[in-house]
């Protein structure tokens, strides 16, 4: 009995079988996903209050370049980064200056920074059967999220998705959090190997000893307390993090104050884990805020960006250092990303045809039925 799967456990009653080799390295697959997951879910590209006032910026979303400009008020809008006259880039650096009108470098073309309105030809004198309303910019869906921006090529979007709800973060101060700690890096594998590497714990107990010290349930292999054969909703809840640490920090102290309006259970998980697919995953601790941020680059290439946002309180107090609280999850992260090239690496040979998921891995299951699905939603 004390090893038996209890029918409200997570994990798997059975081991089925994953994704084909080819979704890990193959061309073709790989643009199908970029038009089809890619270009039609909400895509997160950061904190809108980094996005400054007076300013435009470059991001990508799908393989799409596109512009998010933000007005001197403070209102947003957002743009394919392309002319619609020849097709030029419209923004060419990182991120430049944005007054009343997006001028086209090329030949002068202008547009409203408002809405996209096409206001100004350049030296180009069009003749009567030029429509200049159908000659705008061509617009870019946006929606913010707890103070995160998203952003969506899709004509009609459909709602953010969220693995546990959006409003799992409710209880903390998310639109006063600032960005504290900035951190990218480029790793050698498909997005979905580095996907599925963060949504089992499989691998934690030979890759994150570090982690393992710090939640000690990852590392027995698995992600919380329901994943345990024997495990029954009666079991008493217990804390995730080791006896003495309080957040995910080097020595476990928290870095600042703790956020006032979480519940004793938050405060007893001590993390809370949001999976916003494709794009994203967001961990909330007692102290502070974490991002995550996956752009695929080539199916062999994926772009980490992770993000630290604190309370100003935390990042007012003298000598306060955002690096070394990033420290910890970096070991982390850069752990996976190499756990990630290795088993990319590994898929490259003939021999690999597709995984045999374990009960653990549910997780990596129910993410391979979404994006199948979507795929074959918006084939």
């Amino acid at each position: 009995m004390g090893q038996e799967r209890h029918p409200l456990s997570p994990r798997l009653a059975r081991c089925p079988e994953g994704l084909p080799r080819a979704a890990y390295l193959d061309a073709d697959w790989f643009a199908r996903e970029m038009a089809s997951v890619f270009s039609r879910q909400w895509v997160m590209v950061g904190r809108l209050a980094d996005f400054a006032p007076g300013r435009m910026r470059r991001v990508e979303v799908g393989g799409a370049p596109v512009i998010v400009a933000r007005a001197a008020d403070g209102s947003v809008s957002a743009f394919h980064n392309s002319c619609p006259h020849r097709g030029s880039e419209l923004c060419r650096a990182a991120e430049e200056p944005l007054g009343k009108l997006i001028r086209c470098p090329y030949h002068a073309f202008a547009f409203a920074a408002s809405d996209g309105a096409l206001v100004a030809t350049g030296h180009a004198v069009p003749t009567p059967d030029f429509d200049r309303t159908a000659h705008g910019l061509k617009p870019v869906a946006w929606r913010q999220w707890n103070g995160f921006l998203f952003l969506s090529l899709a004509a009609r979007p459909g709602e953010l998705f969220s693995d546990v709800g959006l409003s799992t973060l409710d209880n903390w101060p998310m639109a006063d959090l600032v960005t504290g700690h900035h951190w990218e890096a480029e790793i050698a594998c498909n997005w979905k190997t580095f996907w599925e590497n963060y949504s089992e714990c499989l691998h934690c107990p030979g890759i994150h000893p570090e982690l393992c010290d710090m939640v000690p349930i990852y590392g027995r292999g698995i992600m919380g307390q329901s994943e345990a054969l024997g495990w029954t909703p009666d079991d008493p809840v217990a804390a995730n993090l080791r006896a003495g640490a309080t957040s995910w920090t080097m020595d476990g102290e928290p870095c600042g104050p703790l956020f006032p309006g979480l519940s004793d259970a938050e405060r007893l998980a001590g993390y809370s884990f949001v999976t916003l697919w494709p794009s994203t995953y967001i961990v909330a601790h007692v102290d502070y805020v974490r991002s995550v941020r996956i752009q695929p680059l080539a199916p062999e290439r994926t772009r980490l960006i992770a993000e630290w946002h604190f309370s100003p309180d935390t990042l007012a107090q003298p000598g306060f250092d955002a690096g070394a609280v990033a420290a910890f999850a970096k070991i982390v992260i850069e752990q996976d990303g190499a756990a990630s090239e290795m088993n990319q690496r590994g898929m490259r040979s003939p021999a690999f045809r597709a995984a045999r998921l374990m009960p653990e891995e549910y997780e990596i299951h129910r993410f391979h039925q979404w994006v199948l699905n979507e795929m074959e939603t918006h084939a």
